[in-house]
């Protein structure tokens, strides 16, 4: 998975198709992201205690990481992941500008 925690990213499909946002974590295990702002589910909280405070919550929800595409910091579009290796380390880099990520 070439995404990371931190990255912005624009989502390319579903509900909410062309919104962008930072990746709060990421699973590479499972393949999902959980991106600030998108897949937001409302979750009902229940008091478990006394004194404690229930109610309905918005919380990100994880989206599948093929639905999201890198935008790059230096064009500002989105573009596709290459690899480039510089002084023995492999690197990331933007496609369209070669700029590293």
């Amino acid at each position: 998975m070439n995404i990371r925690k931190d990255d912005k990213v624009i989502v390319l499909s579903g509900k909410d198709k062309g919104k962008e946002g930072k990746v709060l974590s990421a699973d590479p295990k499972n393949g999902k992201l959980i991106v600030e702002g998108v897949n937001v589910a409302t979750k009902h909280y229940k008091p478990r205690r006394q004194g404690e405070e229930g109610g309905i919550i918005k919380k990100e929800t994880p989206i599948y990481a093929c639905k999201v595409m890198l935008v790059c910091p230096k064009c500002g579009k989105a573009t596709r992941v290459g690899h480039v290796f510089e002084d023995g380390k492999k690197l990331r880099a933007c496609k369209k500008c070669g700029a590293s990520l």
